[in-house]
């Protein structure tokens, strides 16, 4: 989306003085707006090649090289053995790291993450985010950037925060500077409480008193 005003730069690239389709190739998108578009016949490894096509559903003839990738990439996101599972049986968190893997196929510098726990259970959840730390701590993992609307997804690897309201910043700078209770209420409208426990943020509403007339 072009800018309506202002500047945008991307891994040191700025719109409209870049080639911004050389450029996406070096950024992984791993967003449940992809879910509907992949056809559910569709292999794991299949989606897995895809990215290194940018295409979404791939076509044409995984080459041998095509299919050492993929299955480097899919032991790389712990999913080996769905390589020939097909996309429709899969489950909300299996897909999510098999789109991770599409996404980092192509060696990207920088992965973002778009609501990723979207539809898991508190359970799955948990495993996902665990998986995103165990990525993290990989010397070839690309740069991670996470949109969220809950705190407790906001792991310790993550540095810094961007706190969006109404389309505008209202706060951003490193995590602890950023996630306060002050900003988080004014962002949401309503008197919220942040606490950190166990290097994991958890946030609850101050309930208000009830007027009695």
């Amino acid at each position: 989306m072009t800018p309506t005003s202002g500047t945008m730069t991307v891994l040191g690239e700025t719109y409209g003085e870049t080639d911004w389709r050389d450029l996406q190739k070096h950024i992984g998108l791993v967003s449940s707006s992809l879910y509907q578009r992949i056809e559910r016949a569709e292999t794991a490894l299949e989606t897995v090649v895809s990215g290194r096509y940018t295409m979404i559903n791939f076509w044409g003839t995984i080459t041998p090289d095509d299919r050492k990738k993929a299955l480097e990439v899919l032991r790389r996101v712990e999913c080996e053995k769905l390589a020939q599972r097909e996309w429709g049986v899969l489950s909300q968190g299996e897909r999510q790291r098999v789109l991770i893997g599409r996404a980092l196929i192509g060696n990207p510098k920088l992965l973002i993450l778009d609501e990723p726990c979207a539809g898991l259970d508190p359970a799955a959840r948990e495993n996902f985010l665990a998986f995103i730390d165990r990525l993290s701590q990989r010397k070839s993992s690309p740069n991670l950037v996470l949109a969220t609307h809950h705190l407790e997804e906001i792991l310790p690897l993550f540095t810094h925060a961007l706190i969006l309201k109404s389309g505008r910043a209202l706060a951003s700078g490193p995590v602890a500077q950023t996630l306060r209770s002050e900003i988080l209420s004014e962002a949401f409208n309503t008197k919220l409480q942040i606490e950190k426990r166990n290097a994991r943020y958890h946030l609850t509403i101050q309930p208000r008193k009830n007027l009695v007339i």
